[in-house]
């Protein structure tokens, strides 16, 4: 990111958010140097893992520039930020406890010798709706979540690699996540329609 203006790091929130709302990148990089820290360190302290606690902050700044025309109303906008960043931590916290009571349930049928066909097809069929997800993506998001994923590289050595920014891998690696879970997420709640 940016070095925030001078000039602008001297206004208070509210102005900032004007400007913002008007469309203002510094204006937003400024809000960014002000809060993405102390959001981070919270997120970091509820999530317990840095990566997910850089997500949650990446998703909420994402959406503050996205919705900057309706945020411009917010009265408060640390109060704003905290409250995007709770909710996404809830969000993230429900969404991994379905995830794992599914695995749970899916470990147990195995263990109990109740691994049937059914579940070996259904594990097939994710894995192809998985990997049918990857190879739809763009270029060079498959190729940049790839090398995230399946190379457990950082963002900063793929930027370095591919040369470009970690915000660009970043947004990327995001975008492509966010694909991905809506496609699996659809896949699950088919599910039990076929129990």
């Amino acid at each position: 990111m940016a070095k925030p203006d001078i000039s602008l790091t001297l206004l208070p929130d509210n102005q900032l958010l004007q400007l913002l709302a008007a469309g203002s990148q510094a204006s937003y990089t400024v809000i960014y140097a002000r809060y993405s820290e102390v959001l981070f360190r919270h997120a970091c302290h509820m999530l317990e893992d840095r990566a997910e606690a850089e997500d949650v902050i990446q998703e909420v700044f994402l959406m503050l520039w996205t919705k900057r025309a309706e945020v411009a109303g917010t009265k408060t906008l640390s109060a704003y930020l905290y409250t995007s960043v709770r909710n996404r931590i809830l969000n993230h916290l429900t969404h991994q406890k379905v995830v794992d009571k599914y695995l749970d349930s899916m470990r147990t049928y195995a263990e109990a010798g109740g691994y049937t066909a059914d579940e070996q097809l259904r594990e097939k069929e994710l894995a192809a709706v998985i990997e049918k997800e990857i190879e739809a993506m763009q270029p060079k998001m498959r190729e940049i979540f790839l090398m995230s994923r399946n190379e457990q590289l950082s963002h900063k050595s793929i930027g370095e690699l591919l040369n470009i920014s970690d915000k660009t891998v970043k947004q990327q690696v995001y975008k492509a996540v966010k694909q991905l879970k809506g496609r699996v997420e659809n896949f699950l709640k088919v599910i039990p329609l076929l129990l």
